[in-house]
């Protein structure tokens, strides 16, 4: 066993070696295409082997005792590291020791010894818990904290990653869940759930996961306890930058949102780039990207700008190099998202909420933003903020005679859609009404809003099918694409995050082939989406009385599976259409049921 597990270490050693002169290599400007596509693909399945591998070694230095090790032990193992010969491996074997050792714990070896920072080896010291086992006080093994997760991590088909991100929000939802058995039922409901996303929809499992721990972490907490948590909190200076914290309702929240994908919008006043970057100007003090040059600029805007201007254009934040980078969500604690906890805090930083990646969605093929896209959705957002701060401002100076300011840039009318289930209304249940955005919102916050809103109602039968809204015209009406927005809530591409406010009707019966915009025949895509459809890239499959689902290509999906993206959908909800669609694909490879697959 002693000579295995020092070839198995030199292996590794090999592997490290091979790995750096392969990227090497394949670091060539001239690499084609293909290889480099091939390039990804084997470096992501060999970064979903590290973390692994990473998760079994924290498991095996606690199992193990590694931070019990003596001083020779541990010059032995230095050395076999940095000679990774076989003979230097068998020797690197140690022992332990009894007294005074140099580390406290595997957590504190980790962190010191092997230059892992404090809080990554405190996950994976907590993702072994529950993904392989634990160690008690008197050293036998116990089982793992999530059996079902533990048979997906040791499950080579799937990404390790993504079990093990999920193992870590599950445990943090340890102190929320009831005593006793009440609580073993709901941490295997969660876990059951969890799984289930998984397998059927990994591309927004994670956000359907989060969003199903903030459910039990909120509990059935009062209004009074809510409300006393809400606010805008100012934390201080960053890098010389103002932050604040915001804390909201949902339904606060969900305005928010409809702004956000107003002022997201490029074909909308409130969204003009051009715009926004002038508005931002007028507290920078930087002039906005404008045209290159006065040969370049088109009548209508010569006409209000006689004189031009020698000021430098404001430098691009891209070029910048002290602007912040746009980085993954892995690197939210050093964009400042959430501090670490002070030493006598009773959090643990499985606690902490992840931030999530504010790019907004395109294609999965192409560049991550399009090209006429110069700011970022953050800068958006606080741009279109300021403009709604100062909106009573510019009101009293066009009150004195000063140009109007409600057409502008950022200052967006938000138009915020709320989906109920009448059934459960009927029953009492809590969570019968969702935005469109897909935030859940408490009765209380429903009946405000059914006070104060304009009421559409949209007939939704149980498979999501819109209802009661017939043939019309070439173009869809507002009520038709009111109606499919809120009955499909998002690009119909899995995964897809583009809000619906940006997404555009797509006729599955094409009009000039005889089709009808009739809605059970209509799909929702976003731009890039929209054409990759009509490109062949994907395809739209009509079902008899159920919303149309997607199947990808054969590249994308080997199993061919019918599929529907749930990104902005509750986790019940995506859990419910999920389930539909493999009923559905189940049927249609039975036979049992005809399908449509719409050509491009």
């Amino acid at each position: 066993m002693s000579t295995a597990i020092a070839q198995a270490l030199a292996n590794l050693s090999v592997a490290a070696e091979l790995t750096a002169s392969a990227t090497a290599v394949l670091s060539d400007p001239q690499l084609s295409p293909g290889h480099a596509a091939c390039f990804g693909m084997l470096v992501e399945a060999l970064g979903a082997e590290q973390a692994r591998a990473q998760i079994h070694m924290a498991h095996a230095v606690r199992r193990s005792g590694a931070h019990k090790l003596d001083q020779p032990s541990l010059q032995a193992v230095a050395q076999a590291s940095a000679e990774p010969t076989e003979s230097n491996f068998a020797a690197a074997q140690g022992h332990t020791t009894a007294g005074r050792t140099a580390f406290r714990s595997a957590r504190s070896f980790m962190q010191d010894w092997l230059d892992i920072p404090r809080n990554i080896a405190h996950d994976r010291l907590v993702q072994a818990d529950c993904l392989i086992g634990g160690v008690d006080e008197s050293g036998q093994p116990i089982d793992p904290w999530l059996t079902e997760l533990a048979a997906d991590f040791a499950d080579p088909a799937l990404d390790p990653r993504l079990v093990a991100t999920t193992a870590l929000k599950l445990h943090s939802t340890r102190k929320d869940l009831p005593e006793g058995a009440a609580g073993v039922e709901q941490k295997q409901q969660l876990q059951s759930d969890a799984h289930q996303l998984i397998h059927s929809d990994p591309k927004s499992a994670r956000k359907h996961i989060a969003n199903m721990v903030a459910q039990v972490k909120a509990g059935k907490r009062p209004l009074k306890a809510l409300l006393d948590e809400v606010g805008l909190f100012r934390r201080g200076t960053r890098r010389g930058l103002i932050e604040y914290i915001l804390r909201v309702l949902p339904s606060q929240a969900a305005v928010i949102e409809a702004h956000f994908a107003a002022t997201g919008n490029p074909a909308t006043q409130a969204g003009d780039r051009q715009g926004l970057q002038e508005a931002e100007a007028e507290f920078t003090g930087e002039k906005g990207e404008g045209w290159d040059d006065d040969s370049t600029k088109p009548d209508w805007a010569r006409e209000e700008d006689d004189a031009p201007s020698d000021q430098e254009p404001a430098q691009d934040s891209a070029s910048d190099p002290d602007a912040d980078p746009d980085t993954d969500p892995d690197s939210a604690l050093d964009r400042g998202a959430t501090p670490e906890p002070s030493p006598d805090s009773d959090t643990d930083p499985s606690d902490l909420p992840e931030m999530e990646s504010d790019v907004e969605a395109t294609s999965t093929r192409g560049e991550s933003t399009p090209a006429w896209e110069e700011l970022k959705p953050e800068r958006r957002r606080l741009i279109g903020l300021m403009a709604l701060l100062l909106k009573d401002h510019r009101a009293s100076n066009h009150r004195a005679g000063q140009p109007p300011g409600s057409n502008q840039a950022g200052l967006a009318t938000a138009q915020v859609s709320v989906i109920l289930d009448y059934e459960k209304m009927l029953q009492g249940a809590p969570n019968y009404a969702v935005s469109s955005s897909g935030l859940m919102l408490s009765p209380g916050e429903v009946r405000t809003a059914m006070c104060n809103a304009g009421i559409y109602p949209v007939i939704l039968n149980g498979k999501s099918l819109p209802l009661d809204l017939g043939r019309t015209q070439r173009l869809f009406t507002k009520a038709q694409g009111r109606t499919i927005r809120a009955a499909y809530q998002g690009c119909a591409y899995p995964g897809c995050a583009m809000p619906v406010e940006r997404c555009e009707l797509d006729h599955l019966d094409p009009w000039e082939k005889g089709g009808c915009t009739d809605i059970h025949s209509a799909a929702l895509c976003c731009p890039v989406h929209h054409i990759e459809r009509h490109c062949g890239l994907f395809h739209a499959v009509k079902i008899p009385g159920c919303r149309p689902m997607v199947l990808l290509s054969p590249d994308l999906d080997p199993k061919q599976e019918l599929r529907v993206n749930t990104h902005f959908m509750t986790p019940e909800q995506a859990l419910a259409s999920d389930a539909l669609a493999q009923e559905m694909t189940a049927k249609w490879r039975a036979g049992t049921l005809v399908v449509e697959i719409v050509e491009p």
